[in-house]
């Protein structure tokens, strides 16, 4: 599915955690940060719904996500990659099928060797943007970028994509985006209304 508007160039990219299933509270950091084990995985409300109809309408979609529990020694490599697979189980139970996942492993301030300090991948960074782009012969300024976070906002718009950011799936506040996003949404169903018109 997806095909015509792939074709055309167009897609939407998604961040994941707050936007496809739930941030978790860690007590030792006092933050909503990422699941640290597939047992924390909670797809949000609405998330498949708005993902199948993201795809009913054509729209191919891509997952593009700062996971650096690794390089934090949060959480192993595998787990990383098993809260992945779990999530991906789901939506292919739900027929959703992303055209690829990317992930950023590294953090500036990481602990780990190989996974610590600057890369040329983590959000804002367009990287990820511009590697789907080349793979799949999109047309960026036809695409969208869907996240929670201020980086998420700022990586799409250095794609030069349409930009939504949806509202925390936690207490903490907003922290709007400068320059602010083309759009704002409740959630990922309310972002869907957008970009479907």
């Amino acid at each position: 599915m997806g095909d015509e508007r792939l074709t055309s160039g167009m897609a939407v990219f998604l961040d994941r955690d707050g936007v496809i299933n739930r941030n978790v509270f860690n007590l030792a950091t006092g933050a909503y940060e990422s699941p640290h084990s597939v047992e924390d995985v909670v797809l949000l409300p609405g998330a498949l719904d708005a993902l199948a109809r993201l795809q009913t309408a054509g729209w191919p979609l891509f997952l593009i996500s700062n996971q650096p529990d690794h390089a934090l020694g949060k959480a192993s490599l595998e787990t990383i990659k098993a809260i992945h697979a779990e999530i991906a189980t789901r939506l292919a139970a739900a027929n959703i099928a992303l055209r690829e996942a990317y992930y950023c492993y590294h953090h500036p301030n990481g602990r780990l060797a190989g996974y610590s300090g600057p890369c040329v991948c983590r959000k804002p960074s367009p990287y990820f943007l511009h590697q789907a782009q080349a793979a799949h012969g999109l047309d960026l300024a036809a695409c969208w970028m869907v996240g929670d976070r201020a980086t998420d906002i700022a990586c799409g718009q250095a794609g030069g994509l349409r930009t939504i950011q949806v509202a925390p799936d936690h207490p903490a506040a907003l922290v709007p985006a400068v320059p602010p996003p083309d759009h704002q949404a409740r959630d990922l169903w309310e972002a869907v209304e957008i970009i479907l018109g």
